[in-house]
């Protein structure tokens, strides 16, 4: 059984979330810069079963798409190019930043680790995977 890659896209950083072999847990992996994400996925796909990746669909709350949409679109296509055997499918991730961050402060973390932007950015990934689960997955 393969793991559920889920990604929150960003210009400069990229957040990461996979789930276990069975499908149960989703969990923050890493956060990456954005230029080396393909080189990345590349190597973790090499080493572990990916059944499908998941892309953060960026919204407005009105459900219009985000001013990076275009960007987060272009990504998704070279995601399916790269990995043509891979179901490469979207999610929407309206909140997910700021959830992240709720999350982060509500944890006790010290103030300087909580500025740590790589943190929110695997958060929110794992969000994203989280919120797919639930509406694939679980009853």
């Amino acid at each position: 059984m393969g793991r559920i890659l889920a990604i929150d896209f960003g210009l400069k950083r990229t957040g990461i979330a996979v789930t276990d072999p069975l499908k149960i847990i989703a969990s923050a992996l890493t956060t990456v810069p954005t230029s080396e994400v393909f080189d990345f996925l590349s190597r973790y796909c090499s080493t572990e079963e990916v059944e499908k990746f998941i892309v953060g669909l960026p919204l407005y709350p009105d459900g219009n798409p985000a001013q990076i949409a275009p960007q987060v679109d272009i990504f998704a296509e070279k995601l399916k190019k790269l990995f043509p055997n891979k179901p490469v499918l979207r999610q929407d991730e309206r909140y997910t930043s700021n959830e992240a961050k709720r999350i982060i402060l509500a944890s006790g973390i010290k103030k300087q680790k909580r500025r740590d932007k790589t943190l929110v950015d695997k958060i929110a990934a794992a969000l994203i995977l989280e919120q797919y689960m639930q509406e694939h997955y679980w009853i």
